[in-house]
């Protein structure tokens, strides 16, 4: 799993989108909306 940390730019949209549609799962949070703890608690393969 993909975790995309969204630095509230339009940009992140269009890669979220991009991996998605190659078959990745994608977990996308903003920036201001996520921890540390809560990024270790979610164990992700790609950051």
């Amino acid at each position: 799993m993909l975790l995309m940390i969204d630095n509230y730019d339009s940009f992140t949209y269009n890669i979220v989108q991009y991996f998605a549609e190659l078959g990745q799962e994608v977990d996308d949070r903003r920036n201001d909306d996520i921890t540390i703890e809560e990024i270790a608690d979610i164990n992700p393969n790609y950051l």
